[in-house]
């Protein structure tokens, strides 16, 4: 008969308590990995809220969007300029249609008036050349037509590019309401009419592809919110 081996029962009950720590530790990991999945984040991405009001961004055509803000005169003129070069950059470089190409012009501030048609600047440009400090080269005294629609001296002012022209390339422009208020009420002081009759007057006569926007500054910030590229020519 032969003799029993002793360490057997040792030796099995080691390999079980390791077995069951194993299997405990195991349970932890997934226990944490569970745990982690589950936990949220802790924080969210930034989504700006939509309103109905702004969705004209979204229905002007283009692979490519850019915002030009200006403010003044001449960042007004470097707008039209630069804007030109956009499209032709985008054509000449990258054999881009206008239609490819998305792009609002913001006239706020002093250059807002730049958003009323000739017919405005005929009536009242006495009143608003001096307040948007805007000169005619030609007699060195207020403008009595929108100057960046005139074929004359467009050269000097912005490279040879009108606002029309612009508009045919499907460029949109956002009139300040604000702005547009200011200028009206300075208007009836001065020709004894109602505000809200002049501001009413404004605004039913814009350029081509103009809109008045509760204010050019927050167009700035809703037009990035659609996804366009801010260039700030204002000073």
């Amino acid at each position: 008969m032969s003799k029993q081996d002793s360490s057997a029962p040792v030796r099995r009950s080691f390999l079980t308590s390791m077995n069951a720590g194993m299997a405990a530790l195991a349970g932890l990991a997934v226990s944490g990995v569970a745990r982690a999945q589950s936990k949220p984040a802790s924080a969210s991405r930034f989504e700006p809220a939509r309103h109905d009001k702004d969705d004209w961004y979204d229905q002007i055509p283009g692979k490519h969007r850019m915002v030009l803000d200006t403010t003044a005169f001449e960042p007004f003129a470097d707008a039209v300029r630069f804007t030109n070069n956009f499209f032709r950059g985008n054509q000449g470089g990258y054999g881009l249609s206008s239609s490819d190409l998305a792009v609002v012009i913001i006239a706020r501030h002093r250059s807002t008036p730049f958003g009323y048609n000739d017919a405005m600047w005929a009536k009242y440009g006495k009143i608003m050349g001096p307040r948007s400090k805007a000169e005619d080269p030609k007699t060195k005294s207020a403008p009595l037509l929108n100057l960046f629609n005139a074929t004359e001296n467009i050269e000097q002012l912005s490279g040879g590019t009108t606002l029309d022209a612009l508009a045919k390339m499907g460029v949109q422009f956002a009139v300040c309401g604000l702005a547009t208020g200011a200028y009206g009420r300075s208007i009836a002081e001065a020709t004894g009419q109602k505000a809200e009759d002049v501001v009413k007057e404004l605004g039913a006569n814009l350029i081509t592809n103009a809109r008045i926007v509760p204010a050019g500054i927050v167009a700035v910030n809703r037009a990035q919110e659609r996804g366009f590229t801010l260039a700030a020519v204002s000073v």
